[in-house]
């Protein structure tokens, strides 16, 4: 039976989801349909996507099972006030909108449909993405399940419970951000010893990939990881103490600590 998806909001992410789906093995298993706030934008995500695209959210949900809620936080209150009376319990809501809560979620939308809150981050952008799932009011295992599957088309999921989402956003929501300035600054290292810009990101960036599959992969600790290449009286040793002097672990989690913190303050001033 195929499911009729409908996006709410296809900007770069609503896209992502789309694309994420259509080059998927799940494409024939959902009907996909989205709107915009300009009918230029709609003419160009149909041209783009191949999909139907138009402005009309409340038309949106009144031919669809399933909306990925993909606007900016600050619309979402707005949005869901416009479709309010038309939605049912036969209706399901995944909302990407970062910092909105389910319970906010629910009261916008009348309380009547399953809600499912999503944190993706932006490598979901080329299939490599991590998201976040967690189960909100009226939502059953069918729908979580149902999450799952759309996120998986774009990378990795993981179903936490809503309280631990601040952390999700300062880990993996901001963590590419983390990850880019490690790879500039491992590039301007290899500058300063010789090596030309273009090679010395392209060394970083695939060494960084190349680890982080590693982890992945093998499901070891990254410390066991880590000590298979650090030999005694090496180079990786001198390279791991300039690390500790200059303190990389510390910030790094006093990073996602202060970024969860204003997750939470963003949402509390919301």
């Amino acid at each position: 039976m195929t499911t009729r998806l409908g996006i709410i909001g296809l900007g770069q992410m609503g896209e992502a989801i789309a694309k994420g789906l259509l080059n998927s093995s799940l494409k024939k298993d959902f009907e996909i349909s989205g709107t915009t706030r300009s009918k230029e934008s709609a003419a160009d995500s149909k041209k783009v996507l191949g999909i139907q695209c138009h402005t009309d959210n409340r038309k949106l949900t009144e031919s669809s099972d399933v909306l990925v809620l993909a606007v900016k936080p600050h619309q979402a209150h707005e949005t869901l006030d416009q479709i309010q009376d038309l939605l049912t319990p036969k209706h399901l809501i995944v909302s990407i909108c970062a910092s909105i809560t389910t319970d906010q979620l629910q009261t916008w939308s009348g309380g009547r449909c399953a809600i499912i809150r999503a944190m993706p981050n932006t490598p979901c952008l080329i299939g490599a993405g991590m998201t976040a799932l967690c189960v909100g009011p009226n939502a059953q295992d069918k729908n979580i399940t149902l999450a799952s599957r759309l996120f998986e088309s774009l990378g990795r999921t993981l179903v936490l419970d809503e309280a631990l989402f601040d952390g999700v956003t300062g880990l993996s929501g901001c963590g590419p951000a983390y990850v880019y300035l490690m790879i500039e600054a491992l590039s301007d290292a290899g500058v300063t010893v010789g090596i030309s810009r273009e090679k010395s990101t392209l060394l970083a960036a695939q060494t960084m990939m190349g680890a982080a599959k590693m982890v992945l992969e093998q499901g070891r600790h990254p410390a066991a990881l880590k000590d298979e290449v650090t030999t005694p009286a090496g180079c990786t040793i001198d390279g791991l103490m300039a690390l500790e002097e200059g303190r990389l672990r510390a910030t790094l989690i006093r990073a996602v600590r202060r970024a969860a913190r204003k997750s939470k303050l963003l949402r509390l001033q919301g």
